[in-house]
């Protein structure tokens, strides 16, 4: 048998062949080139304005973050608020569009405002978080869109904004507060407005101010062009442009204006004093830990025994003349660890503190629910008052627990999904008053992010606290969260018209007074202590009284607003015509007054005529008249407003 051989090799092509193939594909990629060139000016001039948006979106986020601390550009917020509206106001953007501008604009945003997350669970909840917060921006983009044709739209924008940032404060898990545009206003010039309404209402204020800024913009430049094509040449006619429509955005930012000055004097006042109220001095022991990390709670026994030691160094500066006699001294989150309600030798270096300094302290602690299952115990964050001669008594739990971090929400699902999931902890939410009295002074208790919550200090106050205290414990986390959290705490003293005395096991710790001023502070990851003296208030602000009615109302114009810019949008369908009728409608627009259409038009809908019966439907259906309960013809439709 032979053996198989392949298919011959095909020869190889003549030198000329070759050039010929060579100059042909020359020729291609030219023409290819050639065409690229020529379709460039068409891409580029698509694509220049989708970058430009794309572009002031990013800027927009990221000049919110620099309003926040440290940066504390509070003017950033009013530049991002314009930038947006102007993205969201370009006639190019849909509102899928309006959804994806505003994710960027919140990835911007919440990206470089978060990443001391990572510092605890590394890079990828970070970026969860980030992304989980921006997409509440997206919804407002996407609303904004829908209202942007109603008549005074940087209203209708400020309010949907308040309708986000309320919805980001409740949901998902609790909400997470953290970036409303309000608490990156602690050294703005409308913080006063924190005292009428709350962060809602300067929330609100911002952005309006930014919006309003927008639309005098966007006027001024729609006039001058209507007025340059006027004068463009004769052959075009002669038209006056009307001038810009400013009034309203003006007096938006007018009334902004005028609120912020008319109540600062107030809020100086506040800050000031008016003499006639009473006066304690107290102390703030920060402790300090050995080192960061996940493993701060192996170190318990050692923590607690810093802010006993800081706290008889307190003594000895009383004794020596050195310090003032505090009424109180109050101790960060978390200070003992070790629980002193069960661990006695814990409770006896308390006592030992307690009694060095002559006052009693405020301490955190974390306790044992009762009745918890021995196989699954609960716990709950709580602040103790803890006399030098008796003890305990008054205490606070914390009532807003941080998902993930003191507990894990859905742990049939999210322990599946990340290796993180082990380390949050059981702690579970006791709601209470909110107040605890310690030497005779009722205190508000907010614990440490339970500050970026509007009802737990408002819910303090109202129950009779003359003092706002917030423990903390950012051990974990570094300075520029606690730079943003002493930020918030700042907003909330002017809201309430208290002073708030910010405790940190590592800091930041300082006391802040009700017009919003930092009084004195500690360095971070320093052990050191506070003593000074503030003055104890009992006045209630309207943001205290009504704050929770203004945002309901501000939630529900913004929830009305969305519903007429979908009408207005022509997004509901019309009622059902056939176009029979329009057609008739048509023909007799046509006709000359008082004539009548012929027999052989009349209405099909119609009663028959005397003496006769209906005409019949001229594309089929049934014959039956409409008002005996016939029925239309099949193949018409109705139609939305606005399709083609």
């Amino acid at each position: 048998m032979e053996p198989e051989h392949g298919p011959d090799p095909e020869p190889e092509p003549e030198p000329a062949t070759r050039r010929r193939a060579g100059v042909a594909a020359g020729r291609v990629v030219a023409g290819l080139g050639a065409a690229a060139r020529a379709r460039l000016p068409a891409i580029r001039s698509a694509l220049a304005p989708r970058l430009s948006r794309l572009a002031c979106a990013v800027a927009g986020g990221v000049l919110l973050f620099a309003s926040f601390p440290s940066l504390n550009w509070w003017w950033g917020a009013v530049v991002a608020a314009a930038l947006l509206a102007w993205v969201l106001k370009h006639p190019a953007t849909t509102p899928a569009g309006g959804l994806g501008y505003g994710f960027l604009f919140g990835l911007a945003f919440y990206l470089p405002l978060l990443p001391w997350i990572s510092l605890l669970v590394g890079a990828v909840p970070w970026v969860v978080l980030a992304t989980t917060c921006a997409l509440f921006p997206a919804l407002f983009g996407l609303s904004a869109v829908l209202v942007r044709g109603l008549p005074g739209w940087p209203v209708w924008f400020a309010l949907v904004w308040a309708a986000q940032e309320w919805l980001k404060s409740l949901v998902p898990f609790g909400g997470f507060p953290w970036g409303s545009v309000a608490f990156g206003q602690a050294q703005g010039p409308f913080l006063p407005l924190a005292q009428l309404g709350g962060a809602a209402l300067l929330s609100t204020a911002i952005v309006l101010v930014g919006f309003s800024a927008t639309a005098i913009e966007l006027e001024i430049v729609k006039w001058w062009r209507a007025g340059s094509r006027a004068h463009r040449g004769a052959d075009e006619p002669a038209t006056d442009a009307a001038p810009p429509a400013v009034v309203l955005p003006g007096v938006c930012i007018c009334l902004v204006l005028f609120a912020s000055v008319l109540v600062w004097p107030q809020v100086r006042h506040a800050g000031t004093g008016s003499g006639g109220e009473p006066s304690v001095t107290i102390a703030v022991v920060q402790g300090n830990v050995p080192r960061l990390g996940l493993d701060f709670n192996a170190q318990r026994r050692a923590v607690l025994d810093n802010h006993v030691r800081e706290t008889l160094r307190l003594a000895e500066d009383v004794r020596a003349g050195q310090a003032p006699q505090p009424q109180f001294v109050v101790w960060p989150e978390d200070s003992s660890d070790i629980d002193p309600l069960v661990n006695v030798d814990a409770a006896l270096e308390i006592s030992r503190a307690a009694t060095a300094v002559g006052a009693p302290i405020l301490i955190g602690t974390v306790s044992e629910l009762p009745g918890s299952p021995p196989e699954n115990p609960q716990y709950t964050n709580t602040m103790i008052v803890w006399n030098p001669a008796t003890g305990p008594a008054d205490r606070h739990d914390k009532e807003i627990v941080q998902p993930f971090g003191e507990y894990l929400p859905m742990p049939w699902l999210f322990s599946h999904l990340s290796a993180y999931a082990d380390r949050a902890g059981n702690m579970v939410p006791r709601p209470g008053r909110d107040v605890v009295h310690i030497a005779g002074v009722p205190v508000g208790v907010a614990t440490c992010w339970e500050v970026i919550f509007d009802r737990v200090p408002r819910k303090a106050v109202l129950n009779g606290a003359q003092l706002l205290a917030v423990p903390s414990n950012n051990a974990t986390f570094n300075k520029t969260m606690s730079e943003q959290q002493l930020g918030f705490a700042k907003v909330r003293a002017v809201e309430h018209d208290r002073y708030v005395v910010v405790a940190g096991t590592t800091g930041i710790s300082a006391v802040v007074a009700p017009d919003g001023a930092e009084l004195v502070r500690t360095d971070f990851f320093q052990p050191d202590y506070l003593d000074i003296q503030v003055r104890l208030k009992t006045k209630l602000t309207p943001a205290t009284r009504w704050g929770p009615m203004l945002q309901w109302i501000l939630v529900a114009a913004a929830g009305a607003a969305i519903v007429a810019g979908i009408r207005h949008n022509g997004w509901f369908p019309r009622p059902i015509r056939r176009r029979s009728e329009a057609a008739d409608e048509s023909e007799s627009a046509g006709r000359p007054t008082g004539e009548t259409a012929p027999e052989d038009e009349a209405d099909p809908d119609g009663p028959p005529g005397e003496g006769g019966d209906q005409t019949p439907p001229r594309h089929g259906g049934d014959y039956t008249p409409l008002h005996e309960g016939g029925r239309p013809p099949s193949r018409n439709f109705g139609r939305h407003r606005g399709a083609t």
